[in-house]
């Protein structure tokens, strides 16, 4: 596998390091040939670009010091390759391959005896690309670059069959026929194998297709933007084809380790990112980032944005809520409009519902947090936890400076500041005795 080096990306980044929904380009062609069977994989890299160490585990490495083309690049890995075995080659800058493209190549490769066989299309404009020349027999005869139009007969040009760049080679021959290959251009062509090929007897083979997203390889943003866009919609098809309803699908943004369970439904502008799990007949959006985030069956979640918490079964989140990481909130729980939640565990049935933050706190069963609530749990130096029991009723703009505890069935006055426990049952109030006094506001209009 080549990584490719492109240089229109105006980024520091490595091309190949470039996500793809979330996930750096050259994962979706290893995962892909993981999936498809590959024993061995190899990265054929430049050294000092970052990429090798930014490889999954279990791919290997070949450094390309010098040469330029796909063919000097195989060259680079030729003592990672032992005798005798299949190679498939990918680029690394190609990352819509499908598993099932490769497994196809290779089985075809084995199936016709091949010493090469190419992934060919005929559904694409053929303008720059190789044309694939078939002998009388209509095997692969050659493979003409037209990159360079330039002194290509007209009778090459009209060809449709155009090489896609993936290939599946004999090893033994492969690298036989490299070493007489010449440059051309200043590159090494892997195409120029194929005469030499031919010319000892081989067998060339094609495997045709298609699905032309293989093709779309990425060299600028705006390359990137269209796989980009492909990709995502491929995920989307995926999970809908499993039983989860996209009402604005072309609103969607979904990375490929999101699981969404069936009867789902996934509204307009939702965000799904990283590790996220969303539970069967759960409804998330409109607007609506869930990363690395647990939604339980049946929840919804609207207008809110979440980050490595969990929400359990037909709990309620939102509108405009936000749920920071170590937030746990239960069963048939609420947290409302405009709240905050913590590193906290909001207890099964409990209600949050608007105008609070809730940080560093576990909250009982049953209870109800009134408006304006805020846990105070940090000192200066140290968080502290605050504990509110099962069915607790707090009043509106209530604080709680941690470390405090308020026991279960206790109540707390409205506009209390609560800095020792509160025993179960009692009612806690903090608060000055409110005092009127009497013909202020005239005073003060004729001071003015």
């Amino acid at each position: 596998m080549a990584a490719g080096h492109g240089t229109r990306m105006r980024s520091s980044l490595p091309k190949v390091l470039h996500p793809v929904c979330g996930k750096p380009m050259i994962e979706w062609i290893v995962d892909a040939a993981h999936e498809a069977g590959a024993g061995r994989i190899v990265c054929i890299t430049r050294p000092g670009t970052g990429v090798a160490e930014r490889l999954p585990d279990g791919v290997e490495v070949a450094e390309q010091r010098e040469g330029e083309g796909t063919g000097a690049a195989l060259l680079a890995a030729r003592e990672l390759v032992e005798p005798g075995a299949t190679v498939v080659v990918l680029s690394g800058d190609h990352p819509l391959v499908s598993p099932q493209l490769i497994s196809g190549l290779a089985e075809t490769h084995a199936r016709e005896g091949a010493v090469a066989t190419l992934l060919t299309t005929t559904e694409l404009d053929p303008t720059g690309y190789g044309r694939v020349v078939r002998g009388p027999d209509g095997s692969v005869e050659r493979i003409v670059e037209t990159k360079h139009p330039e002194g290509v007969p007209p009778e090459v040009l009209a060809i449709r069959e155009i090489n896609i760049g993936a290939y599946a080679f004999a090893a033994d021959e492969l690298y036989a026929a490299l070493d007489q290959v010449a440059e051309t251009r200043g590159e090494r062509y892997l195409t120029a194998v194929f005469p030499i090929l031919r010319e000892r007897g081989g067998k060339i083979a094609a495997y045709p297709t298609d699905d032309v997203s293989c093709a779309m390889g990425v060299n600028s943003r705006a390359d990137l933007m269209d796989v980009e866009r492909v990709a995502r919609e491929r995920l989307i098809r995926e999970h809908a084809r499993n039983g989860v309803t996209f009402t604005a699908p072309g609103t969607v943004v979904i990375e490929p380790g999101v699981e969404i369970g069936q009867d789902a439904t996934i509204e307009a502008g939702v965000t799904l990112r990283g590790a996220t799990r969303i539970g069967a007949g759960a409804t998330i959006g409109p607007h609506t980032t869930l990363i690395d985030a647990r939604i339980g069956d049946g929840a919804t979640v609207l207008h809110a944005y979440a980050v490595e918490a969990e929400v359990g079964p037909n709990a309620s989140i939102g509108p405009f809520a936000y749920l920071r990481p170590g937030t746990v909130v239960g069963e048939g729980a609420k947290v409302g409009t405009y709240v905050e939640v913590k590193n906290s565990t909001i207890g099964a049935g409990t209600k949050v519902p608007h105008l609070s933050y809730i940080g560093d706190a576990d909250v009982g069963e049953g209870t109800n947090i009134g408006a304006g609530n805020i846990t105070a749990n940090y000192d200066g130096r140290r968080k502290h936890r605050t504990v509110i029991g099962n069915n607790v009723k707090t009043g509106v703009d209530t604080s709680f400076v941690a470390p405090v505890t308020v026991g279960d069935g206790a109540y707390t006055g409205a506009g209390s500041v609560i800095t020792q426990d509160v025993p179960p049952g009692a009612l806690g109030i903090a608060r000055e005795r409110q005092r009127n006094i009497e013909g202020y506001a005239e005073r003060v209009e004729k001071r003015s």
